[in-house]
């Protein structure tokens, strides 16, 4: 399954990314200690255990068939002449050596070794085939400045990774998408946040943040190959205990307790993380420093999103299994700025990028809720919606703001489908409605450099990519729109 899919920005990525350095011993020692790279029940041990006993039961079956074809000669007398030759056969092609290299005559060779041909520049058939796959390879890990980047997280038998693929958009329509590299993970993946702040000096950077099943958030670096750790970890666990059936388990200082489900950068404060976790608490981050600056404890339940406003880098939305959602001004984060009642448990949450006061809230029930955060403060009037829509028949697991086109929403469902939306003048109306073949939706994203590009990922684990502006609703609704220069994001 995909559980998140997350766009970076063109050009944010090295053309040539750079293959990490091999691990230490020491470094190797202790990535062996955590399990990460082994999937339960797995055992070195018994891998070895299990490589001796193939090997001498083929040497005993070897054994055995050779004494028992000698055995059968002398017992048949001149009739055993037949088992006397399988013996001999048997005896000739030297099973029990069959595999050691043999530096004579080679098989299917000419006979001449490599007298013929004292190197391959020299042999008129593969002149060049050796440089044709070098360039091959060379462009295949090339990532252009027009290419689109898109991380999934996935898990799949068991083995949990990032792929980090290629999309590559044609003049003719036709699109290719590969995996350029992938990332193993230790634990399940449940959300991403791509952040190009420079872990060591603040300058920018290509990097992703992922919350799993454990405490940990784990920073990796995305202009890296075979990296098998993570830059960065905040928080998680720093030594468990074991006391008789019970587990003790300590955690390492400002770390949450329990699953991250959410994560928020903030695009203006570079160096800072938002997290949203089952352990009921929001946490913001200095990932420069590594530390936890601030925790927040206004929700009763399991906290499920996290979400920066685009133009005042300093409010922060939150919501909850409680079926609530806290606006905070993080400037003075022990006050609840304000706060909407919804009507089941959230699922997701987004700012309207084209209005500083307007925010969606998707709900396991199935229908999405607008707000305005202008509303009177008088906690009843407040809390009413700017609509309710009915969007999906299961829960709306994600949702997704077209950057170019205002009041055009994407949602997703575990009902499989994914919907498109007008939101003007507060009156939701579909515009579009397909079924990707992902099945249930988890995750959707709207592209920023390509914005009618929508990336989805769901429970089949297939990643796909739906040009919204193909569709005839959508081209007559906002294809105005199409060619709309949108500012780049503030980076200071």
């Amino acid at each position: 399954m995909i559980s998140a899919v997350t766009w970076v920005p063109k050009g944010a990525s090295k053309s040539s990314p750079v293959v990490a350095e091999p691990p230490s011993k020491d470094e190797i020692d202790e990535i062996l200690k955590t399990g990460a790279l082994r999937r339960s029940g797995d055992s070195d041990e018994d891998e070895q255990v299990d490589m001796d006993v193939d090997d001498s039961k083929d040497a005993d079956e070897v054994t055995h068939a050779l004494a028992t074809a000698e055995a059968l000669s002398k017992d048949q007398g001149d009739k055993g002449s037949h088992f006397q030759d399988i013996a001999d056969g048997l005896r000739e092609l030297d099973m029990d050596h069959y595999d050691d290299e043999d530096d004579g005559i080679e098989l299917f060779s000419t006979g001449l070794g490599d007298i013929y041909y004292q190197s391959n520049e020299m042999d008129p058939y593969l002149q060049n085939k050796d440089d044709d796959d070098d360039d091959e390879e060379i462009e295949d890990m090339t990532i252009k400045p027009t290419d689109a980047v898109i991380v999934c997280a996935r898990n799949e038998d068991e083995v949990s990774h990032l792929e980090v693929w290629i999309f590559e958009e044609s003049e003719d329509g036709d699109s290719n998408m590969y995996v350029h590299h992938d990332i193993i993970l230790p634990a399940f993946p449940l959300c991403t946040a791509w952040l190009d702040c420079n872990l060591k000096s603040g300058d920018k950077g290509n990097f992703i943040a992922v919350g799993s099943m454990e405490p940990a958030i784990e920073i990796w670096d995305l202009d890296l190959i075979d990296e098998v750790q993570p830059f960065l970890v905040l928080g998680g666990v720093s030594k468990k205990k074991k006391k008789g059936k019970k587990t003790s388990v300590k955690y390492k200082k400002g770390s949450h307790r329990d699953s991250v489900l959410g994560l928020a950068w903030n695009k203006e404060v570079r160096n800072v993380l938002a997290s949203a976790s089952a352990d009921k608490t929001v946490k913001i981050w200095d990932v420069v420093s590594g530390k936890c600056a601030v925790t927040v404890e206004h929700h009763r339940d399991k906290v499920q999103a996290v979400a920066w406003n685009h133009h005042s880098p300093e409010v922060l939305l939150s919501g909850s299994f409680d079926q609530s959602v806290v606006m905070m001004d993080m400037r003075s984060s022990n006050q609840v700025s304000n706060e909407w009642r919804v009507t089941a448990d959230v699922e997701s949450l987004a700012w309207d990028p084209h209005s500083e006061h307007s925010f969606v809230v998707s709900l396991e029930n199935g229908t999405v809720q607008g707000f305005d955060v202008r509303a009177s403060s008088d906690t009843d009037s407040s809390s009413k919606p700017s609509f309710t829509l009915h969007a999906h028949d299961k829960a709306v697991s994600s949702v997704s703001y077209n950057p170019a086109a205002p009041n055009f929403l994407a949602t997703g469902s575990t009902d499989k489908t994914v919907k498109l939306w007008d939101l003007s003048n507060n009156q939701p109306s579909c515009v579009a409605s397909q079924n990707p073949k992902a099945g249930a939706i988890f995750s959707i994203a709207f592209s920023y450099d390509s914005p009618f590009l929508l990336a989805i990922g769901g429970s089949k684990g297939r990643l796909e990519v739906w040009d919204t502006l193909s569709d005839l609703g959508v081209g007559g609704r906002f294809g105005k729109y199409s060619n709309r220069t949108i500012d780049p994001p503030p980076t200071d």
